[in-house]
């Protein structure tokens, strides 16, 4: 009886925080960004209802599949993949099924109280561009431009120019503060602080440093 007294009450204490968790307005952004929340250039125009649209930046980084035939987890990638920028007005193309890391030219620094979901934006995505892969959440602390996981779905090559509208950044409001945000000494923050496009760090999925 105890027992089921407390999942009961864990139950409803688990509810109260999902519904205090909630997605910010336009105004509740346009309020944020006056009080901690930065975006770096920012234009007020690119505030969506509960959104804000990021874009292009000039570098990338793609896989050098001419000399490697397979990508070791338990080794650096930096060594196997290779940079590109594009100037003003010039494409990069992105084959079909193929996969590249892009940045934003926006630089974004959360409070510890929010946490970011980054999406494509839907014009693209119909046209079989996927902006971010898997890793589509940012941690509270997170401070930063963003390094995008593009991929092309559709059967014809994309051709994508710097500057362009190419995702929108939501956020969330977290039921209290983070202890420990991201960036905190007692975590392994691998991306903090990054800056253009980044490679993976997979000493993150080995516990390491």
């Amino acid at each position: 009886m105890i027992l089921s007294l407390a999942l009961l009450e864990s139950n409803r204490l688990s509810m109260l925080c999902y519904y205090l968790i909630m997605v910010l307005s336009d105004r509740d952004i346009r309020a944020r960004l006056k009080l901690d929340l930065e975006i770096s250039p920012f234009d007020d125009s690119c505030i969506q209802p509960s959104s804000v649209d990021l874009h292009l930046g000039d570098n990338f980084l793609v896989f050098d599949t001419h000399s490697q035939t397979v990508i070791d987890t338990k080794k650096k990638v930096d060594r196997i993949m290779k940079k590109i920028i594009i100037k003003d007005d010039e494409p990069i193309i992105i084959h079909p099924r193929e996969f590249i890391l892009a940045t934003t030219i926006e630089r974004i620094k959360f409070p510890n109280d929010l946490v970011g979901r980054l999406d494509g934006k839907s014009s693209l995505g119909r046209i079989g561009l996927v902006i971010h892969s898997t890793a589509g959440f940012f941690d509270p602390g997170f401070e930063g431009q963003a390094t995008l996981e593009i991929s092309n779905l559709a059967n014809l090559p994309i051709a994508l120019y710097k500057g362009m509208k190419i995702c929108q950044m939501s956020f969330m409001q977290l039921s209290s503060p983070a202890q420990f945000p991201y960036g905190h000494k007692n975590l392994k923050s691998h991306y903090q602080n990054q800056k253009n496009t980044v490679g993976s760090n997979l000493n993150s999925v080995w516990g390491k440093k």
